[in-house]
């Protein structure tokens, strides 16, 4: 009958009398999915005191559970249940409860019936979870979600039991409640809930409920289907979209389908088996991973044990670098949590380090590559790049030699002059030469040569200022320090990722200068950012995407860079300010603006980031 022994379903039955018990029920009758063989042994507790006795039985005899809902994001299997099979769906695993603003539910209770039956007393606010196919107990375990609600938004109670049939309760605030997933331990069956709702009229609330209905029914495709098979990497970056731009829809496998209307739907076209449909999934991960350096992670549930561990594809590790020591640090520190949060989101195993010195750790040898995130001083030097490649470690961003130009104000100047790229008249003071040109006149712009986020730098208005700001910028520099004529305009940067360039972003900000409070702080007022520009021609924006690139190849630019500039008011003449081989990452940073944009996600543009070190290694 199955691996569970006859002698131990008829203990079973003698031990448990008025047990429900199913033998050899088809996959196909309890999921919307269809695929896989029998399942064996089904039980159907009468109520909790069944379940219980249950539940402890098995523990004590190690026979093997597994829990069933709906079946709605489920994928059966062809093989033999080594176990029982257990589906709330009887008495009180199917009762609503109501009083005053209060439902109390049962585990086995579907979305539709829940939220429709407290739409006739009155009772709503939640409407869009009444379209989610599925019970009550398996969206409360993955927190189902639609439009901006969830079910931890709702819950105030929950009980149910351990797998060894010890009681277990919690309130809501009591829970973690993340996208698409909970802390509820993993060996906890959910009996029933207590959900809060608000009051309202009851035919609004059932004119919205048929209306989410409605929009399920033209958006999501029809036949046999498990739902959204991979999760989104995060709320607002659809798997389905990702499938579709890496050519997802035209992928099958024997009776497994990706369906032309939502990429994220796989489809069984009536003799798909497990296999078929394993075999698609994992196609489906290839493709995403390839396009997007995306790792997808399966949404919906395997009755296989192993079934998850065979479509696994083993995440790169990345060794994150931020911090620093230069002025810079704090910035890093944030950049650095960002990019680390995206790459997570992004399927990635990400190791942070808080990095000192330029010097190789044991997490970075260990990692398959580097991602540095620091800004200024030995992290965008070509210092740590230079150790890396010494030791030959991959990382992101530009090599050594790029890093060291770029980042030097000097050196990147005298590239741009011989390379015939606009930039304003400048020259180089020491500290023994303090003298500038005679044809120098204010306003000019005082800046040390290795800094970001213009620290140390100063726009001299009067004569009588201008030892001052050459004293604050040898404050950053041992020797050299370089004044530039200043040109009046509107300052914008150019992204380049990969060999793209993206769109521009116009800077406004509320002082004389794009300086730190203007970036980060606020304190003066707020920045505004515009992406394309409002106030620079089309041609003129092209013309600046066209200079941006060449900097970039004439710097040995690779993987990302940042170049600014400043559009002249008065004749839209483009000057070149200068070149961030490792820009901000923060979430008023200028490249991810312009990345998303550009259609690239913050997820997207790590991800690819990751994927260009990734790809050197290999090399």
């Amino acid at each position: 009958m199955s691996r569970l022994r006859k002698s131990k379903i008829y203990e079973m039955q003698s031990l448990l009398p008025g047990l429900p018990l199913q033998f050899n029920v088809p996959w196909k009758s309890v999921t919307t999915l269809g695929i896989g063989a029998k399942i064996p042994v089904l039980a159907e507790p009468e109520d909790d005191i069944q379940l219980c006795e249950l539940l402890k039985y098995c523990d004590q005899n190690s026979i093997p559970i597994f829990v069933l809902g709906d079946g709605s994001n489920m994928v059966g299997t062809d093989k033999t249940m080594p176990g029982i099979v257990i589906r709330l769906g009887k008495n009180d695993f199917k009762r609503i409860k109501i009083s005053h603003i209060h439902v109390t539910v049962g585990a086995g209770v579907s979305l539709y019936n829940l939220f429709n039956t407290c739409a006739e007393a009155g009772l709503g606010g939640a409407s869009p979870l009444a379209g989610i196919p599925g019970s009550v107990g398996g969206s409360l375990k993955m927190n189902a979600g639609a439009r901006g609600i969830c079910m931890g938004d709702i819950v105030e109670d929950l009980c149910g039991f351990d797998f060894k049939g010890n009681h277990w309760k919690a309130s809501g605030k009591e829970i973690k409640w993340d996208y698409h997933q909970t802390s509820i331990p993993d060996d906890v069956i959910i009996l029933a809930a207590i959900c809060r709702l608000e009051k309202t009229q009851c035919s609004v609330e059932k004119e919205k409920i048929r209306n989410e209905i409605q929009w399920r029914r033209e958006s999501y495709p029809p036949g046999r289907s498990a739902g959204c098979v991979f999760r989104n990497p995060v709320p607002d970056l659809s798997a389905g979209r990702l499938i579709d731009i890496a050519g997802g829809k035209n992928l099958s496998s024997g009776d497994a389908v990706v369906s032309d209307k939502h990429a994220n739907f796989l489809i069984n076209r009536g003799a798909a088996t497990e296999k078929d449909f394993l075999d698609l999934m994992m196609k489906v991960k290839k493709n995403v991973l390839s396009s997007t350096g995306i790792y997808l992670s399966s949404e919906v549930s395997f009755a296989n044990p192993d079934g998850e561990k065979l479509i696994s594809i083993e995440p790169a590790g990345i060794a994150l670098l931020k911090g620093g020591t230069s002025s810079e640090r704090e910035v890093s520190l944030k950049s650095g949590s960002f990019v680390a949060e995206a790459l997570r989101n992004g399927g990635y195993h990400v190791t942070e380090i808080d990095i000192r010195k330029p010097e190789i750790l044991p997490e970075m040898k260990k990692a398959d590559i580097v991602f540095p995130i620091l800004h200024g001083g030995f992290g965008e030097n070509g210092e740590i790049q230079k150790v890396l490649e010494d030791a030959g470690i991959s990382h992101v961003g530009c090599d050594s030699i790029a890093c060291h130009t770029s980042i030097d104000k000097i050196l990147s100047k005298k590239l741009m002059v011989k390379e015939n790229i606009p930039t304003a008249d400048f020259a180089i003071l020491t500290r023994k030469n303090r003298k500038l040109p005679s044809n120098f006149k204010v306003p000019l712009v005082v800046k040390p040569p290795t800094e970001g986020s213009t620290v140390g730098i100063t726009i001299v208005f009067e004569e009588s200022e201008l030892d001052k700001a050459i004293d604050t910028a040898f404050k950053y520099s041992d020797d050299e320090i370089l004044v530039e004529q200043y040109v009046k305009g509107a300052e914008v940067t150019v992204g380049i990722v990969g060999e793209q360039v993206l769109p521009l972003v116009e800077i406004r900000y509320p002082g004389k200068t794009y300086d730190y409070d203007a970036k980060y702080t606020h304190q003066q007022g707020d920045t505004l950012y515009f992406c394309p520009p409002d106030s620079v021609p089309a041609d003129v924006q092209k013309k600046a995407q066209d200079i941006a690139l060449r900097l970039f190849k004439a710097l040995g630019g690779r993987d990302l860079m940042r170049i600014d500039m400043i559009v002249r008011e008065k004749d839209n003449s483009l000057f070149v300010l200068e070149a961030n081989n490792l820009p901000g990452f923060t979430e008023s940073s200028l490249l991810p603006k312009a990345a998303k944009t550009a259609g690239i996600s913050f997820v997207e543009l790590c991800a690819s980031l990751a994927q260009m070190a990734l790809a050197r290694k290999k090399q």
